[in-house]
């Protein structure tokens, strides 16, 4: 769980809740021996900076290159983003979407919603200040979509979604991601259907 700022608390909660040992990262050297890192929600820009301030923006990409699998929720998303829409910040550039930032409005207008998966299942979904997907590259995989617009998005062993599953009592992102990542707990062995979307 990357901790250098944003909401990563309620991500170690729901992976506290299917039974997966999870860590914070702080150091490139915390990076060593996981499976997979998730990059919260919370100030895209401030997260951006530390990751080049700490050497994350070097590291990051040869441990996805190795097999590490990502998952970015909201300000994550765009920070794996390949574009940016009218905005220059430094970021991954890792999945080839891109997405304009803070397009569903400001945290006043903030809003709970369902997303659905392509097999016609929903999941509850909280949008905070949310970007929104305007492009997508020819292998990027869409997973599911509010009102028609994509939101969970996946390229290989990344995941991206526009909205916060972690803040919710849905772990059915959550347990997608496990599935990228190898890995299995208790909960998603009792209930594997559910991590295929």
């Amino acid at each position: 769980m990357l901790a250098l700022q944003g909401g990563f608390d309620p991500h170690l909660r729901a992976l506290d809740r299917l039974g997966v040992p999870s860590c914070k990262v702080l150091y490139v050297q915390d990076l060593e021996g996981i499976d997979g890192l998730i990059l919260p929600g919370g100030e895209s820009t401030t997260i951006g900076k530390m990751l080049a301030r700490f050497g994350f923006l070097e590291v990051i990409p040869q441990a996805v290159s190795r097999g590490l699998a990502l998952f970015g929720t909201c300000a994550g998303m765009i920070l794996l983003a390949r574009q940016i829409r009218h905005y220059d910040q430094v970021h991954l550039g890792l999945l080839d979407i891109e997405v304009e930032r803070n397009a569903y409005g400001p945290q006043v207008e903030s809003f709970e919603s369902s997303v659905r998966w392509r097999d016609g299942r929903t999941t509850p979904a909280v949008f905070i200040r949310a970007p929104i997907i305007r492009r997508l590259g020819p292998q990027v995989e869409v997973l599911a979509e509010q009102e028609g617009l994509p939101v969970l998005v996946r390229q290989d062993r990344i995941l991206a979604a526009s909205f916060h599953p972690e803040l919710t009592s849905d772990l059915s992102v959550h347990r997608y991601f496990l599935e990228l990542c190898g890995a299995d707990s208790q909960e998603t062995r009792r209930d594997s259907s559910s991590l295929q979307p």
